[in-house]
């Protein structure tokens, strides 16, 4: 039996390649979840946003796919540098990112997280993080962050893992993000959470970002349009764990 070509990692290169970006979230934000929003273009099964043009777009490619359905999984990045004064990162319409701006270190966005569903469970997302741990030395970026997403808009649905984030993987006050519109939680006390049951729920995306270290900014935004339950999520990549810097070592594009 012939030996099936190993997935690609690289940044997009042409429109081609950013619209093949494009078809994949549509295929997972809009079909599968039923997001929507008023950049999203239905007619030709494309998710984007204005901020597509400013970012760099991480592919995870399966080369036995033909052009144009290549991408399988994507990571969209945005390093704070190439922002004018005073322009937004994404998560600025759902956070307060004053804390990140204010610790005067390098930052970049992640966001726009997705992987093909014949994909998922294997090495896909592992080489996706190879992709982004060698973008982060390229860049000599410090802090990584982004919005990761709980599905629905119910709170209660969520609440033990909310809890969760809050008890024992609370930011630092000095990076501690905030939403605009701060919504009451009524989290149960830590003493009722047991670990099993909870993290047996936890998305995960957000069980990923966990285990590189990565700590909850304090709140959540409710995305009406992508039916989400948003939280900031902040990587400072001196406290990554060691399996982390092991990962950014050997990463390679």
């Amino acid at each position: 039996m012939p030996r099936q070509p190993p997935l690609i990692v690289r940044l997009a290169r042409d429109a081609l390649d950013e619209q093949a970006v494009q078809r994949l979230r549509y295929q997972i934000f809009v079909t599968e979840m039923g997001g929507d929003g008023a950049d999203v273009d239905h007619a030709a099964g494309l998710e984007r946003d204005p901020f597509d043009a400013l970012c760099d777009h991480l592919l995870l490619i399966d080369p036995r796919l033909a052009h144009g359905r290549h991408v399988v999984g994507t990571y969209r990045l945005l390093p704070g540098a190439r922002l004018a004064h005073g322009q937004p990162f994404y998560c600025d319409s759902e956070f307060d990112l004053t804390p990140l701006r204010s610790s005067g270190r390098r930052l970049l966005e992640l966001g726009r997280s997705c992987v093909a569903p014949a994909y998922r469970g294997g090495l896909g997302m592992w080489q996706i993080w190879q992709g982004i741990a060698s973008y982060v030395q390229d860049h000599d970026i410090e802090i990584l962050f982004g919005a990761a997403s709980f599905p629905g808009t119910t709170l209660a649905d969520w609440r033990p893992q909310l809890a969760w984030l809050h008890h024992h993987h609370l930011a630092p006050p000095q990076l501690r993000v905030r939403p605009h519109k701060p919504v009451p939680l009524d989290l149960p006390a830590a003493e009722t959470l047991e670990r099993r049951p909870v993290l047996a729920r936890m998305p995960s995306l957000i069980q990923a970002y966990l285990r590189l270290g990565g700590v909850i900014g304090n709140g959540v935004f409710v995305d009406h349009d992508f039916g989400t339950i948003d939280v900031c999520v902040i990587l400072d990549t001196d406290a990554l764990h060691a399996s982390a810097r092991a990962m950014a070592t050997r990463g390679n594009r």
